[in-house]
């Protein structure tokens, strides 16, 4: 019979194995991480890429507090929203002009929702997940009232019967190619694929995929996106987030808040609205530069970095920590969550419980970092740029030791927080 003794051990020589022929090891080094700490919490927030404190130094101490207000023009911080929007284009598969980096996820979502819906007038229907992010479904149900269109939810593996059945009343489908909670992965080239069967258009909220999925927006004919800078991307906390729209819709792309750095000619001062050439009418108000700055200096992580080489060790990530959690985490009241089959899963695995948020508590002050989702899900993320199979094994062995103990019903890790 197998103990837990010789399973930890088996998945030890594993673990060491594939961290060993793991192609993508060193890029650790671009990353600030705490030592004794494993970092499983990268969808939620990013590690520290060594680049961003000299970058941010160089920010406040040179470019504003010497060059002061000549940096708009002197250190390129005009240029900014579109230099480090196709910086985050190159990893989506995005030819330049088309990403532009600035404002929030709920500024940028509010903003593409509302010009795809124009961009198909006399079509009363959009359709949601309904496990989309609340985000994602609260901006959707905005947009609605401000337009008088219904919004329906639709599950994600129900869209394309859908459209199917209902599509021709279709403006736009607003989805996620990874579900937030499960990590469940969907196919965005076949979805977007049926909402222009359709007629309609395809928006894609990008948060828990940039960055670790080979994403084809261009190819794949992704009308809008928008995504996050602060998770895989590494940005930064309140990271800008960025709007991806694709060529052919940027002369009709009518942009609901008209600020004045997407005038035509911003500093003309004029008392209407013309708005600019290109990806640049997505423009809203002044820029948050030293954030913005930050995100660019993260982004550098990513140089010389092949994205399909980034799933594939996700992939191999993810399946090693289901093989521990089957391992060493039986019969303690972990089921999984996420998808087995590699390609419905994101990077990410979630295992429900019905003592989700202690177990969490207990786990971070053994070293391990991760979160949970109400009501019931330990989320485990794992971003390959700097996470090891170790670091998966010593996770689910912490997990193990704090379920097996009890420890997690102590109350200290039962009172909740502001942010879980």
């Amino acid at each position: 019979m197998t103990t837990a003794t010789d399973a930890l051990t088996a998945l030890a020589s594993r673990a060491a194995a594939l961290d060993a022929a793991d192609p993508l090891a060193a890029l650790r080094d671009r990353f600030l991480l705490p030592e004794g700490v494993v970092y499983l919490d990268g969808n939620s927030l990013g590690a520290l890429p060594a680049a961003v404190p000299a970058a941010l130094e160089d920010a406040v101490r040179r470019q504003w507090g010497t060059d002061l207000i000549l940096s708009w023009n002197d250190n390129g911080w005009w240029q900014a929203p579109q230099r480090v929007g196709d910086a985050v284009g190159r990893l989506l598969g995005a030819a330049p002009g088309q990403v532009l980096a600035g404002e929030s996820t709920s500024v940028q979502l509010f903003n593409a929702l509302t010009a795809a819906a124009r961009l198909r007038p006399g079509r009363p229907l959009l359709l949601t997940d309904p496990d989309q992010f609340p985000t994602d479904q609260y901006i959707a149900d905005s947009v609605g009232r401000l337009l008088g269109l219904e919004v329906r939810r639709v599950p994600a593996r129900e869209l394309a019967a859908a459209l199917a059945a209902d599509g021709d009343r279709v403006a736009v489908t607003a989805y996620g190619p990874v579900d937030y909670r499960t990590g469940e992965l969907y196919d965005v080239a076949a979805l977007t694929a049926a909402a222009h069967r359709a007629g309609a258009l395809a928006l894609w909220d990008l948060c828990h995929a940039a960055g670790c999925l080979p994403l084809e927006l261009d190819a794949h004919g992704v009308d809008l996106a928008v995504g996050c800078g602060y998770k895989y991307l590494s940005g930064g906390p309140g990271a800008p987030a960025f709007l991806y729209v694709a060529h052919r819709h940027q002369d009709a792309f009518d942009q609901p808040l008209t600020g004045w750095n997407g005038h035509a000619e911003p500093f003309a001062m004029e008392g209407s609205y013309r708005p600019a050439p290109g990806i640049g009418r997505a423009r809203v108000g002044t820029p948050p530069m030293l954030s913005l700055l930050a995100l660019e200096a993260a982004l550098t992580a990513f140089d010389g970095v092949d994205t399909v080489q980034v799933r594939a060790k996700s992939v191999s990530l993810t399946e090693f920590l289901l093989e521990c959690a089957d391992r060493l985490l039986d019969g303690l009241g972990f089921t999984v969550a996420t998808p087995r089959e590699a390609g419905r899963r994101g990077s990410q695995v979630s295992l429900r419980h019905p003592d989700a948020y202690p177990l969490v508590q207990a786990l971070a002050a053994r070293g391990v970092i991760g979160d949970m989702r109400a009501p019931d899900l330990v989320r485990l993320g794992v971003n390959a740029l700097y996470v090891s199979h170790a670091d998966v094994l010593a996770a689910v062995r912490e997990l193990r030791e704090a379920a097996v103990s009890g420890e997690y019903r102590d109350e200290r890790f039962r009172r909740r927080a502001a942010v879980t």
